[in-house]
């Protein structure tokens, strides 16, 4: 704002002296509503992407529900799912420090009863926007 001379700015300190506070305050919510507003989808986030394959025995141990449950405390977005032969299948998206907690959790630890024999992590990839949102059982 421009304020010819002799006028007075919203900032002396006279009886305006709060008026100053508030518009201070109102354009630092401004500026800070409008860094955010962009932060998910702008040119600059880097995410991965891997799709995953667990092997061993991951079946009827609760292994899909512990790595749901996981993959939302990591803040991660996928999906996991059983397949025919035994296996659990599945694919995680998110920051990549992320990424590398949760393959290190699917490879060496997955639910109290299961027993991981190998993990295998294919089409590791890095993406500028996340495809999935949140984090689910398919079936």
């Amino acid at each position: 704002m421009f304020w010819r001379l002799g006028q007075r700015s919203p900032c002396m300190f006279d009886d305006n002296f709060g008026f100053c506070w508030v518009f201070l305050f109102v354009s630092v919510v401004a500026v800070l509503l409008a860094m955010s507003t962009n932060a998910d989808d702008s040119e600059g986030a880097k995410y991965a992407s891997v799709d995953f394959e667990i092997f061993g025995n991951v079946q009827g141990v609760c292994f899909r529900m512990y790595t749901e449950d996981h993959g939302k405390k990591l803040g991660v977005n996928g999906w996991v799912k059983n397949t025919r032969q035994g296996t659990v299948i599945g694919q995680v998206q998110g920051p990549p420090d992320k990424i590398k907690e949760m393959k290190a959790w699917l490879s060496r630890v997955g639910s109290p009863s299961s027993r991981i024999d190998r993990a295998e992590f294919t089409n590791e990839k890095d993406i500028s926007k996340l495809e999935i949102h949140g984090f689910g059982t398919r079936y």
